[in-house]
């Protein structure tokens, strides 16, 4: 069985999206939900705030998402931190590739409010009894 889940990590770079789902995230999940806007932002509140779970978003200026995936795996003190994707490309080649990189999973954009939270703990318990895929 899964450990809880209370703190998130979301790294968003469109604050719009980021209002919906810390909004969904913590008045329907009742998790704890910190907000990064890129990928370099995420490389140091992540190892300060220790989340249970990082959301990140794929194509972001900079630092895309499977880069921040790759260079939090390379920090000792962030490497186990299970990382989901959420983005608008969710073809099962696409999925494949980012769980190929270390994601538990990929959570389809635009996604809904309402089952987000829902979405947020299944991937979570897959990725606790080792079938980490798509939600």
């Amino acid at each position: 069985m899964a450990p809880p889940i209370s703190k998130i990590v979301y790294v968003e770079d469109e604050p719009d999206i980021q209002a919906i789902a810390q909004m969904a995230l913590e008045s329907i999940g009742g998790f704890q939900v910190i907000l990064c806007s890129c990928g370099r932002e995420a490389l140091e509140v992540i190892p300060e705030e220790k989340p249970d779970l990082i959301l990140m978003d794929v194509m972001m200026p900079e630092l895309d998402g499977p880069s921040t995936l790759k260079a939090l795996k390379g920090m000792p003190e962030c490497a186990s931190i299970p990382i989901a994707f959420m983005t608008a490309k969710v073809q099962k080649s696409e999925i494949a590739e980012f769980v190929g990189l270390g994601a538990i999973g990929v959570i389809s954009k635009p996604f809904d409010p309402m089952t987000l939270s829902d979405e947020v703990r299944s991937l979570w318990a897959k990725a606790h009894d080792g079938t980490a895929t798509d939600a």
